[in-house]
């Protein structure tokens, strides 16, 4: 890894040297825009909408509209004379339970690392997170901009997560907050039922990203100029129209199912998505039983034979026949 920035993490008068580093990298398959017919990359010019020449990166400034065709100009100089006190320092303003952060709220993730001399204090910052089981809320400038951040330990290692501003997070307004909606004891009970019987332990090393495997199976198949073998799609059941409680316990029987235990109420009458389900499963046994008939046709090579075999042996017959009755003499009158 790379460090991206040099700074000192600073609580009281204590001075903690670190470097910064990605902690997170995304695996997405990228690619580039290409012309269709001979693969050319497609490049883009920065021109000036004013004066229609191409400019230059040292000539380009930013701009804020304000409305009306009117843009501000901002310059290098501007960006310097603002108070980014912080801009090598991540100040620790107080130290909160790890709970009354919002999720919601992190942004990024960066590792930091000791640098020369500052091992031991960090060390004794790790260890004091850990034992008061709680994050350090803090402000760091990282490009050109302040950011709100917590710091706790992970694996070891002082994990920094910027933040976003609580201005950022969008307010939800949807019409079905403001409908007087009930929702019933019985269903709530079976929805809690669905829930434990589904309950478990999360490791994320289980679960993988199916759409990039693929995607790179394809990827990985044209550049050894093989065929792309796309596994044969399931025709689903017609979806059937189902009440809340059926479909809640159909979902804690199969749940329960596969997990092993004994599904309750195994007389029961078959609800909608279980009959669906049903369906589904005899299509497909349909389907595997009309397969076979397709290479029928390969095993007609001993009928085609022995056909063959009986009119040999019948033209045989009549050539003989015939024979006999030319070499028998007729008798006379």
């Amino acid at each position: 890894m790379r460090a991206i920035w040099k700074g000192a993490v600073s609580f009281g008068l204590v001075s903690i040297g670190v470097k910064l580093y990605s902690a997170t990298e995304e695996k997405d398959i990228r690619f580039h825009q290409v012309h269709r017919e001979d693969g050319g990359r497609i490049r883009y010019k920065r021109t000036c909408q004013v004066c229609g020449e191409e400019v230059s990166y040292d000539d380009i400034a930013k701009g804020y509209d304000i409305g009306g065709g009117e843009m501000v100009i901002l310059t290098d100089e501007d960006f310097a004379d603002l108070p980014l006190t912080t801009s090598h320092a991540i100040d620790v303003l107080e130290f909160v339970p790890a709970e009354q952060v919002d999720p919601i709220l992190y942004n990024k993730a960066y590792f930091l690392e000791p640098e020369g001399t500052a091992t031991k204090p960090y060390l004794l910052l790790r260890d004091a997170l850990t034992d008061s089981e709680r994050v350090a809320i803090v402000k760091v400038a990282l490009r050109q901009r302040e950011q709100l951040a917590t710091l706790r330990v992970r694996e070891g290692v002082l994990l920094l997560n910027t933040m976003l501003w609580p201005d950022e997070i969008r307010k939800p307004d949807f019409g079905f907050l403001d409908e007087d909606l009930k929702v019933r004891p019985p269903e709530l009970a079976m929805a809690t039922s669905l829930i434990d019987s589904m309950a478990g332990e999360f490791h994320p090393d289980e679960f993988t990203d199916d759409y990039r495997a693929a995607l790179q199976e394809v990827i990985d198949a044209k550049v050894e100029g093989r065929e792309v073998v796309q596994p044969e799609e399931v025709e689903e059941a017609p979806a059937a129209a189902v009440d809340l409680m059926a479909a809640l316990k159909a979902s804690v029987e199969r749940a329960r199912a596969a997990r092993g235990e004994a599904a309750t109420g195994g007389g029961a009458e078959p609800t909608p998505i279980s009959s669906a389900r049903s369906a589904q499963q005899k299509g497909a046994a349909k389907k595997a039983a009309r397969a076979p008939a397709k290479k029928a046709p390969a095993k007609k090579t001993p009928a085609k034979k022995t056909a063959a075999k009986k009119t040999a042996e019948k033209t045989a017959e009549k050539k003989a026949t015939k024979t006999a009755k030319k070499t028998t003499p007729r008798r006379s009158a």
